[in-house]
This record gives C-alpha cells, sequence and structure tokens, in this order.
C-alpha cells in the first residue's frame, strides 16, 4: 500500500547541503573527500566527470544516514522507519520534477540508469507503436545506450532505422533535416550532448520538426541534464533521460522523465510486486503513475542520496556551472591547440560544446597514453567511450577524453597539458 508522506525534517536525514553561490576552489574542494586523495603520489586531477561524477560529503553523509538511522523498505509498511524510508524517497522525486522544469511528480520514474529509461521506451512505447516500414530517427554521434535498443527494434519490428548525418566538427548535418524527419517517423532519439564530441545539439529545433510530423522525441540527457539548465516544458519534449551518477549522486539510479499522458497508455516493462493495484489468480492491473513503472524493491538509498546532490547543484546554480564549464573548456581548447601532436574532436566553438574534450596522440595510442597520465596523478578515460560507430566515422578506433565539472580548475587542465608534453618524452623523446 501507499503510506503517506511525513515531515520534511524526516525525509531530509541529516545531510547538510553547503550553500553555494559561486564556485569556489576551496570551498568546492572541502566538499569532496576524494579531491584530498593522493594518486601515485600525486595529488588527484579528476577528469573522467563524463563517465561519474564525484560525490559531495553531504550525499555520502546521506546515504550512511539512511542506512544507520532510517533503513526500511518503502511503500510497504505503516511502521515509523517504513514511513519516514518513503518519505525521503518520495521527496527526491519531487526534486527532480522541479528541477527539470517543474513537471508533475507522476511523470518522473525511477529506473537503474538512463539506459534502462531509453530501454524502457523502446520496448514499451515502441513495440506498441513501431510497426515495418515506420522509420525510427536517431544521429552518428549516439552513444550505444540510446542506439543499441532502436537497432534492436528496428530488427524486430522491419523499421527503418535512419540517422541525422554529423560533420567534420562534430555537429549535426541538419540541412536535410525535414526529409530525414518524413511522414513515416514514429520517433526521433537523440542526446542532448555528446559524450564523445561534446557537441550541445539544437533538440529545440529537432524537436518541433519532430512534432509537425506527429513524431515523438527521446532525448538522452545523460551528459546534458548535469551540466546545463534544462527544461523539458520549454523543450516540449516526449521522454528525457539522464543518471543520478553523472550529477553528484549514487550509482544505481536512472530517471525517466515522459509526459503522463504518453506513460498512462504504456505498459510496465517489468511485472511483479510494487507495480500492481490488484492481482487476481486469472488477472491483474496495474499501480497508478509513477509507480507501475517501479516494479520491485528500488534502488533506495540511491533515490535518497539523489536528493542532497539535486540541492547541492540548484545552490550552485545551473548557470553558474555552465559558465564554469565554458570557462574551463575555452582554456582547454585553447592549451591544447598548442600541442601539435594532439588531434581535438569536436565543435571548436566552446559555446557549441560541454567539458568534454576526446583528443589522440599522433603517435601514442590512447590507452598508454591513460595509464601513463593516471602515473601522474591523472584520472582520463580511454576506449571507444560506447560509441564505436562514431569511432569509425572519425577513423579511429579509440580516443582520450577529458571531462569537466564543477571542482575542476584550470590548473587541473594546465597538469594534463604538462604531462602530456611528458608523455611524448617518455615514449618517443619527443
Amino acid at each position: 500500500m501507499r503510506t503517506g508522506f511525513v515531515s520534511s525534517d524526516l525525509a531530509s536525514g541529516d545531510a547538510r547541503v553547503p550553500d553555494h553561490t559561486g564556485l569556489s576552489k576551496e570551498a568546492i574542494n572541502r566538499d569532496f573527500p576524494i579531491l584530498s586523495r593522493k594518486i601515485n603520489g600525486k595529488r588527484l586531477v579528476y577528469l573522467d566527470s563524463a563517465a561519474t561524477t564525484q560525490k559531495p560529503q553531504c550525499v555520502i553523509d546521506r546515504i550512511e544516514s539512511y542506512y544507520a538511522s532510517q533503513n526500511a523498505n518503502v511503500h510497504r509498511g505503516l511502521h515509523t522507519l517504513a514511513e519516514e524510508a518513503t518519505s525521503a524517497f518520495e521527496a527526491t522525486r519531487d526534486k527532480i520534477a522541479s528541477f527539470i522544469g517543474g513537471v508533475r511528480r507522476e511523470e518522473i520514474i525511477y529506473t537503474r540508469n538512463a539506459t534502462e529509461a531509453i530501454n524502457l521506451v523502446a520496448q514499451s512505447w515502441g513495440r506498441k507503436h513501431i510497426r515495418e516500414n515506420d522509420r525510427i530517427v536517431i544521429t552518428r554521434m549516439e552513444h550505444h545506450a540510446n542506439l543499441v535498443p532502436w537497432l534492436v527494434l528496428a530488427e524486430e519490428t522491419g523499421a527503418e532505422l535512419e540517422y541525422i548525418p554529423v560533420d567534420s566538427q562534430g555537429r549535426l548535418i541538419l540541412d536535410n533535416i525535414s526529409n530525414i524527419i518524413d511522414s513515416r517517423t514514429k520517433i526521433v532519439a537523440l542526446t542532448q550532448m555528446s559524450n564523445v564530441l561534446g557537441t550541445i545539439n539544437p533538440v529545440d529545433e529537432i524537436i518541433e520538426v519532430a512534432h509537425r510530423r506527429n513524431a515523438m522525441v527521446l532525448i538522452d540527457g545523460a551528459q546534458s541534464v548535469p551540466h546545463l539548465p534544462v527544461d523539458v516544458k520549454a523543450l516540449d519534449v516526449d521522454f528525457m533521460a539522464f543518471s543520478a551518477h553523472k550529477m553528484l549522486g549514487p550509482t544505481g539510479i536512472g530517471i525517466l522523465y515522459g509526459r503522463e499522458s504518453l506513460l498512462d497508455r504504456m505498459e510496465p516493462l517489468i511485472y511483479g510486486g510494487e507495480m500492481i493495484s490488484e492481482v487476481r489468480y486469472d488477472s491483474a492491473d496495474w499501480a497508478e503513475l509513477p509507480w507501475k513503472f517501479e516494479a520491485g524493491t528500488p534502488n533506495i538509498a540511491g533515490a535518497i542520496g539523489f536528493a542532497p546532490a539535486l540541492d547541492y547543484l540548484n545552490s550552485t546554480g545551473m548557470d553558474k556551472i555552465r559558465e564554469h564549464e565554458i570557462e574551463l573548456t575555452e582554456h582547454a581548447l585553447d592549451r591544447l591547440a598548442g600541442l601539435k601532436f594532439i588531434r581535438i574532436y569536436g565543435p571548436t566553438s566552446s559555446e557549441q560544446r560541454g567539458g568534454i574534450i576526446s583528443f589522440v596522440d599522433s603517435e601514442i595510442h590512447p590507452h598508454d597514453l591513460a595509464q601513463f597520465l593516471d602515473a601522474s596523478g591523472i584520472a582520463v578515460r580511454a576506449g571507444h567511450h560506447c560509441a564505436q560507430p562514431l569511432m569509425g566515422l572519425l577513423g579511429v578506433n579509440s580516443t582520450a577524453r577529458a571531462s569537466f565539472y564543477i571542482y575542476n580548475t584550470k590548473d587541473d587542465i594546465d597538469e594534463l597539458v604538462s604531462a602530456l608534453r611528458d608523455a611524448r618524452r617518455y615514449f618517443i623523446n619527443d
């Protein structure tokens, strides 16, 4: 049964979120205990936030306080612990709804991650609405999470999978968009910010074209929601997926936003306990939104721990976070441009990209480069970044990737550039 909410002080636990009106290096660093760690005797320079972000102390404290003083299952008990856990779990849903533009709480579905959120739409909405010869449109810069589910759905249904092309600077080519998104198109699914190129796509333009064709639009917001002010109502988007762990929150908790009118007509993806209103031996009725999509015991600690992460971002200000990352990206692009042996992928303008820079050394494999940087305490990503088709389009098997967040500084970028020069001397005596 659904229990009522308890008071906000019980819902919030004892997590204390710092009040940030700006981005102070000293204050931010105090909030993230891992940043005091030494790696191979060197100061940790964490440049892998596109993979997962570090967690502030308030998030760590809130998860600990839940397990230490409120641990219980949600929605299923009338005792004090169950009511406190349920209140905190559901209070986070309200914070999420507010964070992305003030949508209805019924439109916020908890999932394990953004990948599961996209799969939910592809399987639940897609199998009902996609037929042979229909068109599914995505872009050539998609993460596997927003490519493979549609590839499989197209194979299962006989639908056509069409791609919006990408130019040499990693920007979508929209000259022919009205022909790509045609009358047969049922859904357009695209990233708002590329996890490889850093490109910020003009999703508002694409949504407008899609809706003129009566097509739905799903936005992969895994990279955008943590870094940009995002208002799903202003965008007029139908679905959006994102993950807590890329925005200071815990792993294992993702979010699907969907229009209530669409979610109402969709079937659950997973069946079992918690997602029902009544079960009989010969039939069953589903619970109301949002719970009909949340079968079984959820990641309670993850949802509760996400609340102070959202508070932290709100207190800092998403506009300030965006301004900070533009400044860092401009500095990084400028410094890396001075290294003639480094090739950068993606837009040359910091206004057109987020704080993600993929690059290759002309002679050092990205994996070797990442290991060398790690010896200097610098954490970057190396590989295909779950975007193998895009790697083929770029003509490489893998890249190194540096990605920034609120705790990064220009000093971090300068250390990266210095270490890249050191790598040349180490590997090829340059």
